[in-house]
């Protein structure tokens, strides 16, 4: 039987910010270099909101770029068409993060006021656009083979593939039976999240060099990635105060969004459970919102969600076996199990 190693507790805890701090340092100077050249032809148009949403966060997208470029490249300095590869595609990732904030009417992005409530609804718009637009500039430009053609491409069919997981989102019916909501959503964060999490490591292996088949291989880890992340920010959407998230608690259940733990427990609770009658739209003030998190929580549902988070991320570190042992492979394994480590 084929056991996952057990990380390193000091990775187990944080093995993203330990990558960037210590292996991946001079990549990530590299990556804020070429970001900083990146934003300068949109200096007119962003303000601080927008530069506060590329500093934030863990970047944890161009970090899987970077390292599957390195799982083939090796150590020494990566081909700055790998680091303007990473730039681009959080230029994609925050393009997308400001246009969901706009579809839900979020008022808060990591703990700071969104760009539609900071500038308005019509500002945010054109510039998410902007982002897109830079982004597949970016990858344009940095076309010098066949192979990197075919990238352009995958980019593009990326893009488009978001924005059909974002309409398929608001597509789900309250009416729909469990199995018909399962597998709804389950296509859903195939497009709105997956993809973009495989595209970083497929291009990471491309733009590093790196044979066709080992791109594939990546493409494929990086995907099982994608589905466990978003499994688990959908657990940690009825579990985090807003403090720890950086906004409200149970915002999927108020939006009647059918996140993974949500349809378990439905089926669990029942139709006239208060959880069901929330999804379908019963207004609900905050107090009952917690109170419905913590009965999601506490249903056998949101445990089922977590073991189905827990196997993808295992499925994502058994795609890594083809490829030969180096402690950039172990990275990749060691982020796989963190993101499902962590505490829901």
């Amino acid at each position: 039987m084929l056991l996952a190693p057990t990380p390193d507790p000091s990775a187990l805890r944080d093995p993203v910010t330990a990558l960037w701090e210590g292996p991946l340092a001079e990549d990530l100077a590299r990556y804020h270099e070429a970001l900083d050249t990146a934003l300068a032809s949109q200096a007119d148009y962003l303000s601080a909101t927008e530069h506060a949403l590329y500093q934030r966060g863990k970047k944890i997208r161009p970090l899987l770029l970077l390292l599957c470029a390195r799982l083939v490249h090796g150590s020494g300095p990566l081909p700055q068409k790998a680091v303007n590869g990473a730039v681009c595609l959080e230029m994609l990732h925050i393009a997308t993060l400001i246009h969901d904030d706009i579809v839900d009417d979020s008022l808060l992005r990591r703990g700071l006021p969104s760009v539609n409530a900071a500038r308005g609804t019509q500002t945010a718009v054109l510039i998410g656009d902007m982002q897109f637009v830079q982004a597949i500039r970016g990858f344009v430009e940095e076309v010098d083979a066949q192979r990197d053609i075919e990238l352009v491409k995958a980019v593009l069919d990326t893009a488009f593939r978001i924005c059909c997981g974002e309409l398929d989102e608001l597509a789900a019916e309250p009416g729909w039976d469990t199995a018909r909501l399962l597998a709804h959503y389950w296509q859903t964060i195939e497009r709105k999240t997956a993809v973009l999490f495989g595209l970083a490591c497929e291009a990471g292996v491309t733009l590093a060099g790196g044979p066709a088949a080992d791109a594939r291989r990546a493409g494929f880890y990086g995907r099982r990635v994608g589905r466990a992340f978003q499994v688990m920010d959908d657990l940690l959407d009825l579990a985090q105060d807003e403090e720890a998230s950086g906004k409200p608690q149970g915002i999927d259940l108020a939006r009647g969004r059918f996140s993974l733990p949500l349809i378990h427990a439905m089926a669990e609770l029942g139709p006239d459970h208060r959880v069901s009658r929330v999804v379908r739209g019963e207004p609900c003030d905050e107090a009952g919102l917690r109170a419905c998190a913590a009965a999601v929580r506490g249903s056998s549902g949101y445990a089922t969600a977590y073991a189905e988070a827990r196997a993808q991320a295992l499925d994502a570190w058994r795609r890594l076996r083809p490829f030969p042992a180096s402690a950039y492979r172990t990275a990749l394994g060691d982020i796989a199990l963190h993101i499902v480590d962590r505490a829901p």
